[in-house]
């Protein structure tokens, strides 16, 4: 390993650290160390969604005309560290919210900019990129098992004293570590100095034309409404396994990103033999499985319904986002490939998950009970609203070749 590749791998395994290391057990603690109701909670997810929908600006505004990517990177996780330092400090949700608002702000750019800086020193990116990427999955899955096996912040009585907190102080820390790492990455100078760019460009609108192919248009409507149920996932996961008893929840919910890494080595096999079509429907199938298994799991006798459960992450993410990723790819032109790409993450991250925390959030409320949650009844409505979008694309997709990648892993994924 060189020293730029050695270099690029850790950029990316501290950009996710930080990310695993305080979003996973977030619902947890707001509901029991703010009061926070199931509203609260999907508001504080979904700020998620209003920095993906933001972060075009940012880059499009700012990074991409007038300052070195790494430059930029740098600067907006110094700012990202004093945000989750408050985030650790905050002891009410009012207090809370702003602070956790600003932050998803400054840190969903930079996902876009670690790619930037990583494909500026690529030759050959569809072979290189991923092996730089796995790092970031890496850096997840160590900042879970840190929580629950180093440091064990997410057990009962931890949880009770207010332990959680601290993952916003090594979010904190570990921020800090990037933002000054950031400057010592290679250069990457702005890609469209100069240049005069409209709002079309900035916002990816010019790939809208792509929403006249029925096949697309299926797709792209398919790709908002499956981000309703994985807005479940990310808001209630921790907060059910927690609650039903399951011990080392973040440590276990790691293995989610494991399966992620395995499937993303076989997806290039599913869609060579089956297809664009089957490998989605497979994809949108095993959402309604995992909750099918959440909701008759329990941390006793049903705790291997559980894991499974969380493993069948790599599928529900790889084989419907990674696989709709290369399907954009493919059916956008060469002028317009950022732009689709911009445009189905701002329709997922951006309106799709943006409509699903405020719906988890109006579920899990509606089922608060007075010793927790009837988590049965939470977990019957992703199943079934999964299964409505895949019986939609089952019959509205026509199935179609597509160029297909062989390394699936260039593309890129996230928790």
């Amino acid at each position: 390993m060189n020293n730029v590749t050695l270099r690029l791998s850790l950029m990316m395994f501290l950009q996710f650290f930080i990310w695993g290391s305080w979003f996973v057990t977030l619902g947890t603690f707001l509901a029991n160390n703010l009061a926070a109701s199931g509203g609260q909670i999907g508001m504080a997810f979904s700020t998620q969604s209003w920095g993906a929908i933001i972060a075009p600006f940012i880059i499009g505004l700012i990074a991409d005309r007038y300052f070195n990517a790494e430059r930029i990177l740098g600067v907006l996780h110094l700012i990202g560290a004093v945000l989750m330092y408050c985030l650790y400090q905050a002891t009410d949700f009012s207090v809370f919210y702003p602070f956790v608002l600003g932050y998803m702000i400054v840190y969903m750019p930079t996902l876009a900019l670690v790619n930037s800086v990583a494909f500026s020193q690529m030759r050959e990116p569809s072979k290189q990129f991923g092996k730089i990427r796995v790092w970031g999955t890496i850096g997840w899955i160590v900042a879970g098992l840190s929580i629950s096996y180093l440091f064990a912040w997410d057990g009962k009585d931890a949880i009770a004293q207010g332990m959680l907190a601290n993952t916003f102080l090594l979010s904190a820390a570990a921020s800090l570590l990037l933002g000054l790492f950031s400057f010592m990455l290679p250069k990457t100078p702005p890609k469209s100095a100069g240049e005069q760019m409209g709002l079309h460009e900035i916002l990816g609108l010019d790939a809208l034309a792509l929403l006249k192919d029925k096949n697309f248009l299926v797709f792209f409507i398919s790709s908002i409404l499956i981000c309703i149920p994985l807005a479940f996932y990310y808001q209630n996961a921790n907060p059910f396994l927690t609650e039903t008893g399951v011990t080392n929840a973040t440590g276990k919910m790691t293995l989610g990103q494991v399966s992620e890494v395995v499937f993303m080595l076989i997806l290039p096999v599913f869609l060579n033999r089956f297809g664009i079509k089957i490998t989605l429907l497979i994809g949108m199938l095993a959402w309604v499985l995992r909750y099918v298994l959440f909701a008759y799991g329990n941390a006793d006798s049903g705790i291997v319904l559980l894991m499974v459960g969380i493993a069948l992450h790599g599928v529900c993410y790889d084989f419907f986002f990674v696989s709709g990723q290369i399907y954009t790819d493919s059916k956008a032109g060469a002028k317009v490939k950022n732009a689709a790409q911009g445009l189905i993450t701002l329709a997922t991250y951006g309106i799709g998950m943006l409509a699903g925390f405020w719906i988890a959030g109006k579920i899990t409320d509606s089922y608060a009970t007075e010793f927790g949650h009837a988590w049965f009844n939470i977990w019957l409505f992703p199943a079934v609203f999964a299964f409505a979008v895949f019986l939609l694309f089952m019959l509205a997709f026509k199935n179609e070749k597509i160029a297909i990648n062989k390394q699936a892993g260039a593309y890129d994924e996230s928790n």
